[in-house]
């Protein structure tokens, strides 16, 4: 791609780069520019460099692209003699943890014309070695490298250097230049100036170091990165001193308050500060894991092998309901008092939801196996997040936070990961809107939502154009602020736990018919809260025992809400076997366990007045069709084609993979169900789509290979566990 990369400094970050791009093939000549002599020579040995050069005038000739691999504070008499030299056209870049200061002295030496052609970069990877003799040409696989190109950097520059990163494998992310310094303050920075400090605190007051003596592991993991060099993190400090200082006010402030409350005994708040840490190093661990994960496998993304025969037997539980367990947060959190939560669905979408209420100073304890204490704060006790909430791939978070978030005093932003971000947001921010609320969307009405607070909210009398349980929830949430009654009316029945759920916390609600209906001026009295089955998961494992021959399976305490079982008053029109039994009421919602047995299933024209009750079990509802007699014709659910993927699209694509004929409309999907064979399918990281095509290789002739599942866990965290406990047998791709 190159002809000639030049890395001036060769200790473990330049070594590394000169060395990966040298075994790449990507570039012709790669020259190392190092003062130690030493170096320069052990960089040749050991094949990190093609030869080595002691002038840098010498080590630029004819250079393409040269790399400044130098301590931070040596950065600005390179850049001086750079400016000296004619590099013609070389690209300049640099792997500098403070960008601020490198920018700083390049604005001040350097030409236009060698400004247009420098690429800061900083890539997030290290080593407990260094020096040249530990280059290591796979160091930054699956590592950030940020970089943070000026404004006049040329696009070409800016592409030659993410390229030649992306060949090592890492993960290249492009960053405004102040937004890497504060975060790296307080990532990184921030965590080893405190480790120093308290390490010199406590070893400057004890003698001879003896506290030393008495400190467990905890001390030893805390403290151990201030064993890091002293010299550059000196040198690093002063590089990045601003950020870095305002870093340290933001801890130092949250740390007065944290002694105010040890010394007034507020347990409240030191219960909210550890709550919200655990879950944030929880988090975090996640991410390190999954990382490590993915590093092993080396894979781009998770598949899933399903094997084809089988029958389904047994008794299982199935995973908290994901509406009721956002619903019991929302109102929990707005309620006075403690909401206590049981069955809670420990998924992404529902965590989001959870971390969202804790960002805005909610306590919340927990979960652990499923159980919640929610310490709520009232109507009007949420507090200013410290940043944009952000939500992952959770539409239903995003769209009722948008409803309750219009009505508070202060601004927030609602962002998402980049599935939700192509999502539109338009149907719920119209109606808002007209009640008062200021929000602002990104192009063509997609994520972040940006609210403004303070606004007096009017209620609305509003008919939805297309029925939406998440709109019609919105409306509500933002109705408990604003003057007057609002009303919402649907064209079709949706799943109605928002109302029930806001009865059961003592909310007086009017359902007429087709309309809902509240005003302000109540409150929420804390409760207690059982989470049932979710109908969604059940779904999968209704239509699997459906078509499995020889199936008898029992799905225990599963939630049978009337808005919600078009799953099982569609299978039942196509033959299915189900029949439910032990029927309760539990928290104002009934539930009951479900047995399936496997049965001989016809194609239908599925009931329109049905669509809206099985929105989101229609992915696995066209798997039983495609195993049918005869022809399935649903219509009326364009809505399918703006969930997480285009689900009609996608599936009618799957389909046709395993030789199932059918034909995609604009509002539906017609369905000839027949024989299916083996084949490979792309999940589109859709989980409902993954899980669906789980399901259809029980009747398909040979394995299914299923592309870009991991966003399975975002909803269903068990589900493989559940598939091979009842006999279905799909497995992670490369795991027995």
């Amino acid at each position: 791609m190159i002809g000639r990369l030049v890395v001036v400094g060769l200790g473990l970050i330049g070594g590394s780069f000169a060395k990966g791009v040298r075994e790449s093939g990507l570039c012709g000549e790669v020259v190392g520019l190092d003062l130690d002599p030493q170096s320069r020579k052990l960089a040749v040995e050991l094949g990190v460099v093609d030869r080595c050069e002691e002038d840098l005038a010498a080590a630029c000739q004819g250079a393409d692209v040269i790399q400044l691999a130098v301590p931070i504070l040596a950065m600005e008499k390179l850049l001086g003699m750079l400016a000296r030299l004619d590099l013609g056209d070389a690209i300049l870049t640099d792997v500098g943890s403070a960008k601020g200061n490198v920018v700083r002295a390049a604005r001040e030496v350097l030409a236009p014309r060698q400004l247009l052609n420098f690429v800061p970069g900083h890539p997030i990877a290290g080593s407990e070695q260094s020096g040249v003799e530990a280059s290591n040409a796979e160091l930054f696989r699956r590592h950030k490298v940020i970089l943070t190109p000026l404004d006049e950097t040329s696009p070409r520059a800016l592409s030659v250097v993410d390229a030649l990163w992306r060949a090592l494998g890492a993960d290249v992310e492009h960053m405004a230049i102040e937004r890497h310094d504060e975060v790296l303050a307080a990532t990184s920075h921030l965590p080893h100036l405190l480790a120093f400090g308290l390490v010199d605190s406590l070893a400057k007051r004890n003698e001879n170091l003896d506290i030393f003596r008495y400190a467990a592991g905890g001390f030893r993991d805390f403290t151990r990165i201030a064993g890091s060099d002293p010299v550059m993190w000196h040198d690093i400090f002063l590089a990045n001193r601003d950020a870095v200082l305002r870093t340290l006010d933001t801890f130092r402030s949250d740390l007065d308050v944290l002694r105010e409350a040890v010394a007034a005994g507020d347990g409240h708040h030191m219960l909210g500060v550890f709550t919200r840490a655990r879950v944030a190093r929880e988090h975090f661990g996640k991410i390190l894991a999954r990382r490590a994960y993915m590093d092993k496998r080396a894979v781009k993304g998770l598949n899933f092998l399903a094997q084809p025969g089988g029958r389904l037997s047994g008794s299982v539980r199935m995973p908290g309901d994901k509406s009721i367990s956002h619903r019991s947060i929302m109102l929990g959190s707005l309620a006075q008092g403690m909401t206590e939560v049981e069955g809670f669905l420990e998924g992404e979408d529902a965590l989001a939801t959870l971390q969202a209420f804790r960002d805005m100073g909610v306590v919340i304890e927990g979960p652990h196996h499923g159980r919640l204490v929610i310490h709520g704060v009232g109507l009007h006790g949420l507090q200013p997040a410290p940043g944009p909430l952000y939500v992952g791939n959770s539409g239903t978070s995003m769209r009722l936070l948008a409803g309750l978030l219009a009505a508070q005093r202060f601004d927030s932003q609602l962002t998402g990961d980049a599935s939700l971000s192509r999502r539109p947001m338009s149907r719920v921010t119209a109606p808002l809107q007209a009640m008062g609320a200021r929000i602002e969307a990104g192009a063509d009405g997609l994520p972040p939502l940006t609210l403004q607070g303070g606004q007096r909210l009017r209620a609305i009398d509003y008919t939805l154009p297309m029925a939406s349980a998440q709109v019609k929830s919105s409306l509500l949430l933002a109705g408990l602020y604003a003057e007057g009654e609002t009303r919402v009316t649907e064209p079709a029945p949706t799943r109605d736990h928002t109302e029930r759920m806001l009865q059961g916390f003592g909310y007086p609600v009017a359902v007429q018919g087709a309309t809902v209906a509240l005003a302000s001026g109540h409150g929420l009295a804390a409760t207690r809260i059982e989470v049932p089955g979710d109908i969604s998961s059940a779904a999968f494992f209704l239509v699997a025992a459906s078509i499995a021959e020889g199936s008898d399976l029992v799905l225990e305490h599963v939630g049978i809400n009337p808005t919600r079982t078009g799953v099982i008053d569609i299978l039942k029109l196509m033959g299915a076997d189900i029949s439910l039994h032990n029927l309760r009421e539990v928290g104002g919602e009934p539930v009951a366990d479900l047995q399936v047995r496997s049965a001989v299933l016809k194609g239908i024209e599925i009931p329109e007045a049905l669509v809206p009750l099985a929105i989101d079990e229609f992915p696995v509802l066209f798997v039983a069709a495609a195993c049918a007699q005869g022809r399935t014709v649903l219509r009326g659910a364009q809505e399918l084609r703006v969930k997480e993927s285009d689900r009609i699209q996608v599936m009618a694509d799957g389909l046709s993979a395993l030789g199932v004929t059918c034909q995609p409309t604009e509002d539906g999907i017609i369905i000839d169900g027949g024989a299916l064979r083996g084949g490979e399918i792309q999940a589109h990281g859709d989980h409902r789509i993954a899980m669906a095509f789980s399901v259809a290789a029980l009747r398909a002739s040979g394995p299914v290979r299923i592309l870009d599942c991991a966003n399975v866990a975002t909803s269903f965290p068990n589900f493989l566990a559940l598939c091979g406990q009842v006999g279905i047998r799909v497995t992670e791709e490369g795991k027995s």
